[in-house]
């Protein structure tokens, strides 16, 4: 198992950010690595990041302004080549639709509940580890 995993959170709200990593903590579970974070509060950061590879999930905010966490996610999955997992936040549960819509591996809802997050997150990361092992 690597020792550290990456994982790139996007959203336009420096607090949403905040929420992620404190309901991450170091690790979202005792058999996945600690967690380093790459915020972006813009897509093109996240495209530019996502280009430079090394991230092993994104959660992206579905509420993000101007361009939501949906439509970043639908357009990274048409556009990265083995594009990582993706957690998607959303503001309602009855937008569950529009995470299939935009290919997303996993959703949560707004305001994040930290143990349903970092379950969601540890189920990813363990996902992709298995692939790249």
């Amino acid at each position: 198992m690597p020792s550290t995993a990456t994982v790139l959170v996007y959203s336009d709200d420096s607090n949403t950010r905040e929420q992620v990593r404190l309901a991450t903590g170091r690790r979202p579970a005792s058999d996945v690595p600690e967690v380093r974070f790459v915020e972006c509060a813009t897509p093109q950061a996240v495209l530019k990041e996502l280009d430079r590879g090394g991230i092993d999930v994104c959660v992206l905010d579905g509420e993000a302004v101007p361009e939501g966490g949906m439509g970043v996610c639908r357009q990274i999955k048409d556009e990265i080549f083995r594009c990582p997992p993706v957690l998607l936040l959303m503001g309602r549960p009855q937008d569950a639709w529009l995470a299939t819509w935009s290919r997303a591996e996993a959703a949560v809802t707004l305001p994040i509940d930290p143990a349903e997050f970092a379950d969601a997150l540890a189920a990813l990361l363990r996902s992709q580890l298995s692939v790249d092992a």
